[in-house]
């Protein structure tokens, strides 16, 4: 008889039928003087499907200038644009979705000189996007013994999500959050009874020292148990940078990481 303890699956992508809806601002509700909660509507919205908590769904922006926001279509050989500019583009996390009133839900962090960031500022109840996705779902099981999450404000939405997938399952699991937020902005943000050990490391500095002192802390830690799972996100080649550290110098399975860019620094792509 084996004494090897029963692990937890390994996450698996589940492809979804591409397809591009319209929806329309429902509601709009300030959060943590950092976010704002758009809820969408739209009977474009029906077979819509986010079955992974970091689920990334394209988001397009109407025309700064003309309001245009054009619409493409699938063909046999891909996806056609209509004539004329492509409009700009941003990755985002599903929040909710309610499948019986095709209400979606998205959190927008709120910063300087973003596409997204700045359409959100001034959206109203009528206002209007096209979302395309999300192409495929990572479901993350929620029974690991161990769970690491690391993040700044973009992942915190993703974060929020998490959270109640975890409440729902009803997991018994250690929770550990380090992010690269102020505390007074994740306190307020993010809102869960389970047992989160949270560190707030502070907005922006995901670089640098700070990020190397983190790398230590997760250094130190390593081997966790054999049941786990570690989700980082954040700033691109601060991601790519603490997860090729960690996979390099530990005895982390790559397998049981989640590491994936939310913005970068080097185009100024930010959400």
């Amino acid at each position: 008889m084996s004494d090897s303890p029963i692990l937890t699956p390994l996450p698996q992508r589940i492809h979804n039928e591409l397809a591009f809806r319209l929806i329309t601002v429902k509601d709009k509700v300030l959060l943590a003087s950092s976010f704002y909660r758009l809820t969408f509507s739209g009977d474009m919205l029906t077979g819509f499907s986010s079955r992974g908590f970091d689920d990334h769904i394209k988001l397009f922006f109407p025309d700064a200038q003309s309001g245009a926001l054009l619409m493409p279509t699938i063909s046999d050989d891909g996806i056609v644009w209509p004539e004329g500019p492509r409009p700009a583009m941003r990755d985002y996390t599903p929040l909710t979705f309610d499948t019986q009133n095709n209400l979606l839900t998205l959190d927008f962090y709120i910063h300087d000189r973003g596409v997204a960031s700045d359409w959100a500022a001034t959206a109203k109840p009528g206002d209007t996007l096209l979302v395309g996705g999300p192409r495929a779902s990572l479901q993350v099981p929620c029974g690991y013994r161990e769970q690491i999450y690391i993040c700044d404000e973009t992942g915190l939405p993703a974060m929020q999500r998490r959270l109640n997938d975890l409440a729902a399952s009803q997991t018994e699991c250690t929770l550990s959050l380090y992010a690269f937020a102020d505390a007074s902005v994740g306190e307020a943000y993010l809102q869960t009874a389970l047992p989160l050990e949270r560190h707030w490391l502070g907005s922006g500095l995901m670089h640098g020292e700070p990020l190397q002192n983190l790398l230590t802390v997760l250094q130190a830690q390593a081997p966790i148990t054999e049941d786990y799972f570690i989700w980082m996100t954040g700033e691109g080649a601060a991601v790519k940078l603490l997860a090729d550290k960690l996979l390099t110098t530990t005895s982390v399975d790559k397998d049981r990481v989640r590491a994936v860019a939310y913005w970068h620094a080097k185009t100024a792509t930010s959400r």
